[in-house]
């Protein structure tokens, strides 16, 4: 009897390990940035001494103008994931930043998660996103970013049907609430020195918008991208995603 119930009981105890490890491994393959086991996505080549800013959640009416006065000031080009919604809100903003050459990718209409969201939602939010990019600029859109990174394979493989090629990144903080653009800053350098020195290009998500909030304070973030720009401008090549396709 006893060892039946002993049985019994490291069964369901190894059925529940079991039961973790994949749920782990779910939320791993689903939101993990280095994960490609739900398919394969850019994220930078082995080609240290390039960077790509890209930014994410905006356009931002304060922020987003500010951020470009910058980029321009160092003659630098990013790439701004642009959520439909804000866009559809913000339409000049919008064409400003299409204007100054910078690159224009997908971030889904409203920044669901996309892991637990129905395929039928996926595509709508994704092609609206497009259509309202491509109506305001007048040129189609390459690349998709899944909000927080979040995907299953139907979510790569509804963007792609959609002409969008998948963008993650490799150098990433809590600059969304994190007060200091001090410690954004250099949390993205030692990320940035690190990947060099491994011999890889570095992709860097800061905010210039919030998806929770249209007028989200993002102070810190801008001024954090300004001080990765002094840091790295003379030294560093920045491109924007579409040298890595």
């Amino acid at each position: 009897m006893i060892s039946t119930l002993a049985t019994g009981i490291y069964a369901g105890l190894g059925a529940a390990a079991g039961a973790g490890l994949a749920v782990g491994a779910f939320v791993y393959a689903s939101q993990w940035p280095g994960s490609r086991i739900f398919g394969t996505a850019i994220t930078a080549p082995a080609r240290p001494g390039e960077l790509a800013l890209t930014f994410d959640d905006g356009p931002n009416a304060l922020w987003t103008p500010r951020l470009l006065d910058i980029l321009a000031r160092h003659e630098v080009r990013a790439t701004f994931f642009l959520l439909g919604s804000r866009a559809a809100a913000q339409p000049e903003l919008v064409r400003r930043i299409a204007t100054a050459g910078h690159t224009i990718g997908n971030h889904s209409w409203s920044h669901p998660n996309l892991a637990r969201t129905r395929a039928s939602r996926v595509r709508e939010e994704l092609t609206k996103t497009s259509e309202t990019l491509q109506q305001i600029t007048g040129a189609p859109v390459k690349f998709f970013r899944p909000p927080f990174g979040a995907r299953r394979p139907a979510v790569f493989r509804i963007a792609r049907e959609l002409g969008l090629g998948p963008v993650l990144w490799n150098a990433m903080t809590s600059d969304w609430s994190e007060p200091s653009a001090d410690r954004i800053a250099k949390e993205l350098m030692k990320k940035i020195d690190g990947l060099e020195r491994r011999g890889r290009a570095a992709n860097i998500v800061l905010h210039d918008g919030g998806h929770l909030d249209a007028g989200a304070n993002r102070g810190p973030s801008i001024t954090a991208a300004g001080l990765l720009l002094e840091r790295y401008a003379k030294s560093h090549r920045f491109v924007t995603v579409d040298a890595w396709r």
